[in-house]
């Protein structure tokens, strides 16, 4: 093949007089990761299609073919029937190759008034915004059994800890409560990220827009976009909606491994404090009792892997000059596995955590252990009179006692207790009580059993919602659309 034809093929024009070599067509092929786009590359391009004749570039009868091609396009992409061709590079060419198989002349008009540069960075939009929608989805999912466990369990006590020590009584309602609130602030990232995907670049052209009277406007209605990307250079060079999305990844990604870590601890002997379904463990190949938290280890694990896409991405940006360069072909790789990454393990967590079984007498056992209403008892002797370091200092010297005589706090007789302050009373049994200390702790944000109730009324508020505009999916043939309904 002559270096005109195979560039002619390749969407070029005749200026090369040499093929491109098989190593390099390797290199810089995109085709097997990008076609993920076809449904978005296709429903952009119908958009245009209705734009160019709008405005008046092409006729009825082309856009009818456009359509019609497209649709055809669409039926054999939804069969796996279509033949994707590493030598047309990207998913774009691919699609417009067999548009103009299928209806010739119509097929080549529809590039008009565009180029790759705008066209890619359309279809990532609209796939990420998307993605972003199903994400959400996942989350409100992964709250929801958070806040189920959260109900459940209001009353049930266990230990808080800092730097892993006991440090005073909470609910295991509490705790849960804890991890939805970090999803629900990782929710709210990506719904404020959003805002910043769906603006159009396509009009854009190569990099300085196009002489064609093109109705912008119109395409990103057609499409759902909320605005357009008012500087075109900007509109295909840039990548930071990718970026700021990755970052609002990483940190969801943080909040599962934090939880991973806790579900790691809590499975072990030593703790026991909860059970995981059998479907998200496995076993050992030598040692028959052993039960893994393959999926909570896992998930850990696979944290670093979203942080390393997002440091890709930044540097993937940080030296390119404007406009479009051949750099931003790596920008999808670690999105699209972002994306994945993200989605199954939030899927795999709401589920586990939906099935998970806290194990209340083991937490109680852990929470007796560490003189967890210590502090409780210092805040008694405050409450009558004492100040608060000589409450502090005389509580440090009742634990001494306790620890020299093997017991607890509450084990200790009263006048064993009022040795260290004649403030106490009888009464103090019911502040060294682990229920007492929780339901001492009645406010907003507290770990009383009632103030966790209400919580769970409010955050169960906070997730009803509306469906989104189903204009940010593909209408297409061939391709499921999910009802996605967010706050």
């Amino acid at each position: 093949m002559n270096g005109s034809l195979h560039n002619k093929q390749a969407g070029w024009s005749g200026r090369f007089n040499e093929p491109v070599s098989e190593l390099v067509q390797r290199y810089t092929a995109s085709v097997t990761f990008d076609k993920r786009l076809a449904a978005f590359d296709i429903s952009a391009s119908l958009a245009h299609a209705d734009m160019l004749h709008g405005v008046g570039l092409i006729s009825k009868t082309d856009l009818q073919d456009i359509e019609s091609g497209l649709a055809t396009i669409s039926e054999e992409i939804a069969q796996d029937k279509f033949e994707w061709s590493i030598a047309l590079e990207d998913v774009h060419l691919n699609i417009e190759k067999r548009l103009i198989d299928l209806v010739g002349d119509a097929g080549k008009r529809l590039h008009t008034a565009r180029s790759r540069n705008d066209q890619v960075a359309t279809d990532i939009r609209l796939w990420l915004r998307s993605s972003i929608d199903e994400i959400r989805l996942a989350i409100d999912d992964l709250r929801r059994a958070l806040i189920d466990q959260a109900q459940a369990h209001a009353g049930t006590v266990m230990p808080g800890f800092t730097h892993l020590q006991v440090a005073q009584p909470i609910s295991f309602g509490h705790h849960m409560l804890a991890y939805e609130a970090m999803f629900a602030r990782d929710d709210e990232r990506l719904r404020d990220a959003r805002v910043r995907v769906n603006r159009l670049p396509l009009g854009a052209a190569a990099l300085a827009g196009t002489s064609y009277p093109i109705d912008r406007q119109r395409v990103a209605n057609s499409l759902g976009f909320d605005g357009l990307c008012e500087n075109s250079l900007d509109a295909v060079s840039d990548r930071d909606f990718a970026i700021e999305f990755t970052a609002a990844a990483a940190l969801i990604m943080t909040h599962i491994s934090r939880l991973s870590e806790e579900l790691i601890l809590w499975m072990t002997s030593r703790y026991g404090f909860i059970k995981l379904p059998d479907r998200f463990c496995t076993g050992s190949s030598i040692m028959p009792q052993k039960k893994n938290p393959d999926v909570p280890e896992l998930a850990r694990g696979k944290t670093g892997r979203v942080f390393g896409h997002l440091m890709a991405l930044l540097t993937l940006m940080k030296g390119q000059p404007l406009a479009y360069n051949k750099d931003n072909q790596e920008d999808k790789e670690p999105l699209f596995d972002t994306v994945d990454t993200v989605l199954d393990t939030l899927r795999a967590f709401s589920e586990m955590i939906a099935g998970m079984e806290p194990q209340p007498q083991a937490m109680r056992r852990a929470a007796m252990e560490g003189f967890a209403t210590a502090t409780d008892l210092a805040d008694y002797l405050v409450k009558r009179g004492l100040p608060f370091r000589d409450a502090h200092e005389a509580v440090a010297l009742a634990v001494r006692a306790a620890v020299d005589q093997g017991c607890g706090l509450e084990e200790l007789s009263i006048e064993q207790l009022q040795a260290f302050s004649t403030l106490i009373d009888q009464d103090v049994y019911e502040v060294l009580r682990l229920e007492g200390s929780l339901e001492s702790r009645d406010h907003l944000g507290g770990t009383a059993p009632r103030q966790v109730l209400a919580q769970v009324a409010r955050r169960r508020l906070a997730l009803s919602g509306v469906s989104p505009s189903k204009k940010s999916q593909p209408g297409l043939r061939g391709w499921p659309q999910a009802e996605a309904k967010l706050p």
